[in-house]
Parts: structure tokens; C-alpha cells; sequence
């Protein structure tokens, strides 16, 4: 008997470890339901939920193929190596198959329980599978993991070039066995259910995803370079929440960008290219967790930002986290947020930027805060995305460069089409006005909306002084925009 683990692979198309358990004999599939260590990931209600209903679909899935699906109880992953060695010995599990799994708690995970498991001789196999490139396969002439995106992407453009990973077939269906597939909870304490549009918004299961892919690459992909930063059109392939959870997998969606783009990398639509090198930077950034554990322990990864004076700020904070910061565009990203549990790509650096360098707080409590309340939440693309902003990252935004949400919200929301959709208390103002109504001086129509929490003008010279004050200067690094 052959035991896949699931995690967040959460698909029977493209699995590798579900294609390589299936073709080596009688197979079973089991998930684990780690509530206390999702608490202390910060995951998100909303992504505990998504998960939930595409286990749902997965089990229908698997069942077509007569593989049941098992879930188990191991409330803190120190945990699963004895709920899976019970699990296996009561099947007569002869290996676990797991498709690889990033960062510092999920290796130590895994190397405990696959220590568990040899000790009773049962095999471990891990496949490589929700990245394209091995960690570690992808290095510098030195041997050293990569800090520039753009030299990471030439030797994967390079590798992809003479090999492109092909996708995995999905397993015949396997003699009916004597297990039978557990229910799935609809939903878990501590963990409160999202509400119905936030559900439709996001709907579960592969044929969803898939469905989201083949619309973007068949009509989208080709505008995306010119559309994915305006927030009130649908340029992005809103995807994210599925590649997160594992539900469509980062090789479909490269051959899918490479069907669009007569298989061409760097050259053709710039669309497709401009996607690709979304896809890579999600690469990146996984790498970047491996090869730089630190960040996977709330660290800076340039260290000589740890001593920034950040300000402890709560009401301001606060402020930020209830979109009440008096300046439309970061207000109205944030209701997204909290009503749909995404945020578009542009704002969450918008965002990022004002609350790190505009209100001088620590990046850590916006990377918090995002983890609490996205369905995509992702460790290594979460944390490189919030010290890109912050200037706290590899290849980061230069200390001085510093967005400034009113001239981003005049280029990339002209008409404030989303501020006013996100802000119903502004739609009666002008697309001058819109951006901001400060300027109105609290006239009628506005007095419903606060006043800004903060100067830009004067908040950036603070940032400023303080990133010159570090004692070694940050480099101007690369950008990410």
C-alpha cells in the first residue's frame, strides 16, 4: 500500500507525488488538519476556508479514481510523525510520497517524520513539484543561492531553454479499495467561516482554476503587461490563491503563458513574457526561503536594516489596518483586503510603502497583518514582497525611492473607478477630488471620510533619515514594479 500525504498540492492533474504513488501500486491519500500551526502561521480564515472546500472537490476527485482520501488530526505539526506512523501501520503503508515543502518548520516536518517512518521501514519519497527548479539547482558562479532577481532569471530562462519541465499524467483509476474517504469538515474552531461573496468570489476545485487560466491565457495574457496595474480592470489572472493552495500547479501555468506565446520565453507577446516573470519571481522567492532561512524567522535579510527605528505607532497601525488612513487609495486597497481576502499586486506595494515608510512601522506587522487575511497567503511571496517595500529585502526597492500613493493613485486609478467602488462614501466627488479629498477641507459630501493620518511630504524625510542614519548603507539594489 502506498500513502500520499497532501499539503498544498491539492490536485489530482500535475501531482507528481499523487502520480508517482498511484503508479507503484494500491494508493491512499491523507491530509492533516494542523489548527494550532496554522494560528501560529498567521494563515488566514478565509484560506483555512478555501482549502476546506477544495478538499471537498479534491475528495470527489480522487474518489473517480477510487483513491480515498483520509484526513487526520495533528493539531501542531510536531504532531504528524506519530499520527502517520499510525496512520501507515494501520494500512500496511509500505512508502509516503510527498511533493517538497519550503521553509524552516516545513523541513523540519518532514525530516521528522521521515525519520519516524525509516526507523519502522517504511520509505519516504519526496518530488519535486510547486516549483520548477530544484532549490539549490539555481546558483551563482560562486555556489551561493541568488540575491538579484533578474540574474535568477536568465539561468531559468537558460535551464528552461534545453529543458522544460513537462507535466505529470494523472493516474488511471485504481482497483476499488476496502478504505473509505473520511468527510470533510465545512469548517474549523478558531477559524470563522468568510462570507458567501467572498466564497463565490473565490469558488473551489481545479475545473475553477483551470477555467480562471484558460480565460486568461485564451483573452487576457496579451493586455497583461499594460493592464495588471490598473485596479479596476481585470488584467491579472487572479490565480494566486490557487497556486498558493496548490489547486493548479506553476507547470500548467508555463505551458499554458508558452501555448499563448508560441512557446517563446523572452521574445513575442510581451504579455505572456511579463507573466512569466511573475511566475519566476514566485520562484524566487521560494529560493530565496531556503536559501536564506533567516527570513522564514522574521528577519530582515539585508541585516543591517534590523536597526531601523521603526516607530511604535499602534493607533496609526490601527488606523492602516482598519482603512481609515484618510488617503483613498491605501483605504480603499484595504477594504479589498478585508472583503475579498486578496489584494491587487500594485496596491499591496502602495500599501507596504505607506505603512513602512510613510508611517515608519515595522514591516513585520504588515507582513502579520496580510497573512491574517489573505486567501493567497504565502510565506516566501509575502515576505519578499513586504521587504522589497520596506527596502529590508533582496534585490528591494532602493531606501529612497518611495511611492507616493497620491501620484500612484492619479497614474493607475485615473478615473477612481476603484477607489469610488471601494469607497461608496467618495462617488460623488470628481476624479480630481477623489484622490484627495483632504483638499476639500472637510466640505460637505466628504464629512463621513477622515482626514489623512499623516503628511506625505514630511513622513518621507523621516523615512529618509532614517535609512541614512543605519550604520551601513543600503545599496540602490534592483526593482520590482
Amino acid at each position: 500500500m502506498h500513502l500520499i500525504w497532501l499539503r498544498n498540492d491539492l490536485r489530482v492533474h500535475d501531482n507528481t507525488a499523487l502520480s508517482a504513488a498511484a503508479a507503484s501500486g494500491p494508493t491512499v491519500a491523507v491530509y492533516l488538519l494542523s489548527p494550532q500551526q496554522w494560528l501560529e502561521h498567521d494563515d488566514a480564515p478565509c484560506k483555512v476556508d478555501f482549502w476546506l472546500r477544495n478538499l471537498s472537490e479534491l475528495s470527489r476527485a480522487l474518489g473517480e479514481l477510487n483513491i480515498p482520501l483520509l484526513i487526520r488530526q495533528a493539531s501542531h505539526w510536531d504532531d504528524a510523525p506519530t499520527v502517520l506512523l499510525d496512520l501507515c501501520q494501520q494500512l500496511k503503508v509500505d512508502a509516503l510520497h510527498v511533493n517538497e515543502d519550503y521553509g524552516v518548520n516545513e523541513s523540519r516536518r518532514d525530516a521528522a517524520v521521515a525519520e519516524t517512518l525509516n526507523a519502522k521501514g517504511i520509505q519516504f519519497h519526496r518530488y519535486l513539484d510547486q516549483l520548477l527548479f530544484k532549490p539549490g539547482s539555481v546558483l551563482t558562479k560562486s555556489g551561493t543561492y541568488f540575491q538579484v532577481f533578474s540574474q535568477f532569471r536568465k539561468v531559468c530562462y537558460d535551464r528552461l531553454r534545453v529543458s522544460l519541465p513537462g507535466l505529470v499524467a494523472t493516474p488511471a483509476p485504481q482497483l476499488p479499495l476496502t478504505v473509505s474517504s473520511d468527510l470533510i469538515p465545512a469548517t474549523i474552531e478558531g477559524f470563522e467561516t468568510p462570507s458567501d461573496g467572498l466564497r463565490q468570489y473565490w469558488p473551489a476545485g481545479e475545473a475553477q482554476a483551470r477555467r480562471r487560466l484558460d480565460a486568461f491565457a485564451d483573452a487576457r495574457i496579451d493586455d497583461y503587461k499594460n493592464e495588471r496595474d490598473f485596479p479596476a480592470k481585470p488584467g491579472t489572472s487572479q490565480l494566486s490563491a490557487y497556486l498558493a493552495a496548490g489547486v493548479i500547479s506553476p507547470r500548467q501555468c508555463l505551458h499554458a503563458a508558452l501555448q499563448a506565446n508560441q512557446g517563446e520565453f523572452e521574445s513575442g507577446k510581451i504579455g505572456a513574457v511579463t507573466w512569466i516573470n511573475e511566475l519566476l519571481w514566485r520562484e524566487f522567492y521560494k529560493h530565496v526561503l531556503v536559501g536564506y532561512p533567516r527570513v522564514s524567522r522574521h528577519r530582515a535579510f539585508r541585516p543591517e536594516t534590523e536597526a531601523l527605528a521603526w516607530r511604535n505607532a499602534p493607533q496609526e497601525l490601527l488606523a492602516w489596518q482598519e482603512a481609515r488612513t484618510g488617503v483613498p487609495i491605501i483605504d480603499a486597497a484595504m477594504r479589498q483586503l478585508l472583503d475579498t481576502g486578496w489584494m491587487h499586486n500594485r496596491l499591496r506595494m502602495v500599501v507596504a510603502m505607506f505603512l513602512t515608510k510613510n508611517l515608519l512601522i515595522d514591516w513585520r506587522e504588515g507582513e502579520r497583518f496580510f497573512m491574517r487575511h489573505l486567501i493567497d497567503g504565502d510565506l516566501a511571496a509575502n515576505n519578499g514582497g513586504w521587504q522589497w517595500s520596506s527596502s529590508t529585502g533582496t534585490d528591494s526597492a532602493p531606501y529612497f525611492r518611495i511611492f507616493n500613493p497620491l501620484s500612484q493613485s492619479q497614474k493607475f486609478d485615473a478615473d477612481g473607478a476603484f477607489i469610488k467602488h471601494w469607497l461608496p462614501e467618495l462617488a460623488g466627488l470628481n476624479q480630481k477630488d477623489v484622490h484627495n479629498p483632504a483638499n476639500l477641507g472637510g466640505l460637505f459630501g466628504v464629512a463621513d471620510y477622515p482626514s489623512p493620518i499623516v503628511n506625505l511630504s514630511t513622513s518621507r524625510q523621516r523615512a529618509l533619515a532614517a535609512f541614512k542614519n543605519l550604520p551601513a548603507r543600503l545599496d540602490a539594489g534592483g526593482c520590482h514594479e
